[in-house]
């Protein structure tokens, strides 16, 4: 899935907060001014006053695309654009004031004073900061790692476009040339051409690559079934508009590294949508954690006496698009349950993309032949091993509800069209998990589950699956 924001408000958090910050300031210095420098916080109608500044200025960062090109605006528009966001803050006080009718207690004055200092701090701040992330190349939200692919005559303006039109917000993995497969191994601008034309989708298949970049002249023509193969991956396509052609999947016209491109995906999610499942992360995140740690204290020296050694179980895992994390869960296998797992391979009940053992006697407590009893299998059945993934969901690396993040051993052996099901944060649960995941033994049914999801995804559907994740649990249902 493509979470679509080059034009978004929500990867200027960083403006976000200091316009935020520099709000209070004005509003505590003209509060001051008009008072002799007074807190205004001391008085109740100017506290409150003060918290709905908070809440408009955050309602007008979310109903306006105020931060629509910051990096890139003169130093007139900018002006104009906190001239606006002033306004419609102050409008918005003024509002709350006029409907609880304490604007009485409100100083005149104040609002004089707080509407040329919010204009001013806002604008002096945001040049400020501005001009220190072009000086440093410095952005603080995620990048997002493309691989270009170009002519030879053409790769020399297309990565300095790239490059001086994206502010470091994209890493580029590498370059691949249609029209010269001798230069493979060199560098272009710092770039190196990374494999030929026919190599690109194995050299994709493992890496950290989120998109594609394609600028080809209107006589180089690609096929359209490497799109499509491309969808299938789970990648985004940024098609130049002079390579545009019909395709599958959710497109959508942009700017993408100084160009205007046609992206392809095969979810494409609005910035709202992005903000409201984070912030549903967050809340789970946050409540997840506290239950972990309360779970800590039954479940932590009762996983030591049974199986002595640490009460956490960590391991890298793929995420989105071929990120690596560390996972973390309780520890329901005795110690040595990795080296052992080759021994029982024969009995994988899945295929060599998953693995999953009817009765696995590296479970805690299992008898000799894999018994299901004892501690390890209840923490499993009743999911307890799965709540430290709360931290992963909290740091960012995963979501509540996403696909099954794969070990890294078996995402090395997935096919193309296996990759797709990691276009998405990797989640605690899923469509797959509420659709009776331990009856499901054919991989390619958990691909198309997860596909499915991705395909159809929303807040409503996600919300749905929550629900069902905690009926299942509660009930037992498919839980083995």
């Amino acid at each position: 899935m493509y979470y679509k924001s080059a034009n978004s408000w929500l990867k200027h958090w960083d403006f976000i907060l200091l316009d935020l910050v520099m709000l209070q300031m004005a509003y505590i210095l003209a509060f001051g001014l008009r008072n002799g420098g007074r807190n205004p916080y001391a008085d109740p109608v100017y506290l409150r006053t003060g918290i709905v500044l908070c809440l408009a200025d955050i309602c007008v960062v979310f109903f306006t695309e105020g931060y629509r090109g910051i990096l890139r605006r003169g130093y007139f528009q900018e002006f104009k654009a906190v001239a606006f966001h002033a306004a419609a803050v102050i409008c918005t006080m003024l509002a709350y004031l006029f409907l609880t009718q304490e604007g009485h207690a409100f100083s005149r004055l104040v609002f004089i004073y707080f509407t040329a200092f919010s204009v001013l701090l806002l604008y002096t701040g945001r040049i400020s900061w501005r001009m220190y992330l072009l000086k440093h190349k410095r952005v603080y939200y995620s990048k997002r790692s493309v691989l270009v692919m170009t002519t030879s005559d053409r790769v020399s303006q297309v990565l300095d476009t790239i490059l001086h039109n994206t502010y470091n917000e994209l890493y580029i993995e590498g370059v691949v040339l249609l029209d010269r497969d001798d230069l493979v191994g060199q560098q272009i601008a710092g770039v190196e051409v990374v494999c030929t034309g026919k190599k690109i989708l194995d050299y994709i298949q493992n890496r950290w690559i989120d998109s594609v970049m394609i600028n080809v002249d209107k006589n180089t023509r690609l096929p359209e079934a490497f799109v499509r193969e491309c969808l299938q991956m789970g990648l985004t396509v940024h098609q130049e508009l002079d390579t545009m052609f019909d395709s599958v999947g959710s497109q959508r016209v942009e700017r993408f590294g100084g160009y205007s491109v046609l992206s392809t995906a095969m979810r494409l999610a609005s910035s709202r949508q992005i903000f409201f499942k984070r912030f549903m992360d967050l809340c789970g995140g946050i409540v997840g954690c506290i239950l972990t740690a309360i779970l800590c204290v039954v479940l932590g020296p009762a996983i030591y006496i049974a199986s002595p050694g640490p009460i956490f179980f960590s391991q890298i895992r793929v995420g989105q698009n071929g990120r690596r994390f560390r996972i973390y869960k309780f520890r329901s296998m005795y110690m040595d349950a990795e080296q052992r797992k080759k021994e029982l391979m024969d009995k994988n009940e899945m295929s060599q993309f998953m693995f999953k053992v009817e009765a696995d006697p590296r479970i805690i407590g299992s008898g000799p032949d894999g018994t299901r009893r004892g501690l390890g299998w209840f923490i499993r059945k009743t999911s307890l091993d799965e709540f430290p993934q709360f931290w992963n969901v909290l740091k960012g690396d995963m979501s509540l509800v996403g696909t099954r993040p794969p070990t890294v051993d078996e995402w090395e052996k997935y096919d193309h069209h296996h990759r797709g099901r990691m276009a998405m944060k990797p989640g605690i649960t899923g469509l797959w998990q509420v659709s009776g995941r331990n009856e499901i033994t054919d991989f390619e049914d958990v691909v198309r589950l997860d596909t499915e999801y991705i395909q159809t995804w929303s807040i409503g559907l996600d919300l749905r699956i929550l629900f069902k994740t905690v009926w299942v649990v509660v009930m037992g249902v498919g839980a083995k």
